[in-house]
């Protein structure tokens, strides 16, 4: 039967820090991010550029559209941290769709015996990952709010002794801004880490092509997931600076 581990495996130890498969795939996942920003970025400045290049600017200039529907005049403001969202959870997802991820294992050794571990895992089947990502999504979202409104009315929203039911609506809000945390992290945990383990099930029971148009589905998954991140991260950023009335 297929071992399916909801937490990420350790692989070695790295001065007292202990290194697990989602670790080292994010890492993998980091430098292709860079590494594709310094391409674009590079080709940008040349009279000739490539097909890649021009690839990229397309895929940028869709996503850009999506979100100036939502922001209007401050998505210039905002799309960097969007679309580094966008684009690294959809690379995340599709990288632990690749050959070898999840079904590479070594050996390591756990307490007094040795077992096989995959060596790589896809970083958002971690729910460490998904909740780091949540984190700095909520907490820039307080940030502009605090930039755009200032301080007196950003605790304002939330402290409210005008009327008690105004009061009550306060403390409710931040509920709301501690839920969106969980919301945001099971929400991508959950869909990337149910594709994987529908994909590992189909394999084992038939193992000839039957995966393929699972890999097609969890594919466009990935993709939606990213998406609606990003996106909800933009529709909760537009609600924080608007002031209420």
């Amino acid at each position: 039967m297929p071992k399916i581990s909801i937490k990420a495996e350790i692989i070695f130890h790295l001065f007292g820090l202990a290194i697990t498969n989602s670790m080292i795939a994010s890492a993998i996942v980091f430098l292709l991010t860079v590494f594709i920003a310094i391409y674009f970025k590079q080709q940008s400045s040349k009279n000739r550029k490539g097909n890649f290049y021009y690839l990229i600017k397309f895929f940028v200039k869709s996503i850009y559209d999506l979100f100036h529907s939502v922001l209007g005049e401050k998505t210039d403001v905002f799309f960097p941290i969007l679309f580094a969202f966008f684009f690294y959870i959809l690379l995340e997802n599709w990288f632990g769709l690749l050959p070898g991820v999840g079904s590479l294992l070594i050996k390591v050794k756990e307490g007094n015996e040795e077992v096989f571990v995959p060596l790589l895992r896809g970083n958002n089947a971690d729910l460490n990952t998904t909740l780091a990502l949540a984190i700095i999504s909520v907490f820039s979202i307080q940030f502009f709010s605090i930039k755009y409104l200032g301080i007196k009315k950003y605790l304002h929203k939330f402290f409210n002794f005008s009327d008690p039911i105004s009061f009550f609506v306060g403390i409710l809000d931040i509920l709301s801004e501690f839920s969106k945390i969980l919301s945001f992290a099971f929400r991508l945990f959950g869909n990337i880490f149910a594709g994987e383990v529908l994909l590992t099930i189909v394999a084992f029971l038939v193992p000839v092509l039957a995966s393929f148009p699972f890999i097609g589905l969890e594919i466009f998954v990935g993709f939606v997931q990213a998406l609606v991140f990003s996106m909800l991260t933009a529709v909760f950023l537009s609600g924080a600076i608007a002031e209420h009335h």
